[in-house]
């Protein structure tokens, strides 16, 4: 998972410091919205999914009104109607990808990912079709100098509370937790005092594809495409992500 959670941080620090960081931004406001609807309330102290979603907010610099604002919103009667649906399918050579979305015009999505699979000679799949490739975990990623411990004695810390695997490099370290064991491991870093630049819960491939350089960057031009897409939350694929593929592509 080393090339996953790698070309991941990467991704976050590009989009933290360009033009995507108002698609994030609408994307944490869905993220605050759909929490709202679903976990029961305004009140980060009772609602676990709204405090994940402020600390997302906050990860990527979000300034407090405007969280407050999206808070009020989702908590009024104009609250926007968002649905979350998810898409499955084939880029080129075989790579899979799984698409999560949240809408308020499910037919106008599934308009614009059909597009995107089309245009790349890829074909949307219908849901279920893909998901067995795919095993959901929590992951959660850590700004390394905000933690005031050894990478061992957090390792132990966090072994009773779900950790799976954990990697680190230069600037964060990435753990990795089952899917059930999501809401123990974000109480757990809470109590640590340990600040979470990113929780959320991903698609990890049982195995990948390792394609040519040329080939692997039409896949991740694919992948950029869905993301460019207001209505795409997260985008997931089975395509190894390499070092010399990140290094093409910073």
């Amino acid at each position: 998972m080393a090339g996953h959670s790698k070309w991941s941080n990467i991704k976050r620090k590009k989009g933290a410091a360009d033009a995507k960081r108002g698609k994030i931004f609408t994307r944490i406001i869905k993220e605050i919205n759909v929490a709202i609807k679903e976990g029961g309330g305004a009140d980060p102290d009772t609602n676990a999914a709204l405090r994940n979603a402020i600390a997302n907010a906050k990860g990527v610099n979000m300034p407090k009104d405007n969280i407050k604002r999206a808070i009020k919103k989702a908590s009024g009667a104009d609250a926007d109607n968002y649905e979350e649906v998810t898409f499955e399918g084939y880029g080129p050579n075989g790579i899979a990808f799984f698409i999560e979305c949240t809408t308020d015009n499910t037919n106008r999505t599934v308009a614009n990912i059909r597009a995107i699979f089309s245009k790349a000679n890829g074909s949307l799949g219908k849901n279920g079709s893909l998901e067995f490739l795919f095993e959901r975990k929590g992951v959660f990623t850590l700004e390394k100098e905000m933690v005031k411990m050894e990478l061992e004695e957090l390792e132990l810390e966090l072994i009773e509370s779900g950790l799976e695997s954990m990697e680190s490099d230069d600037e964060f370290i990435t753990i990795y937790t089952e899917f059930s064991d999501f809401g123990l491991m974000a109480q757990a870093l809470e109590d640590l005092n340990i600040e979470v630049k990113n929780s959320t819960l991903e698609r990890i491939p049982l195995n990948t594809i390792e394609l040519p350089l040329e080939q692997a960057k039409q896949i991740l031009d694919m992948e950029e495409k869905f993301e460019d897409d207001d209505d795409v939350q997260n985008v997931f694929h089975n395509m190894e992500v390499t070092d010399e593929l990140i290094a093409a592509m910073e």
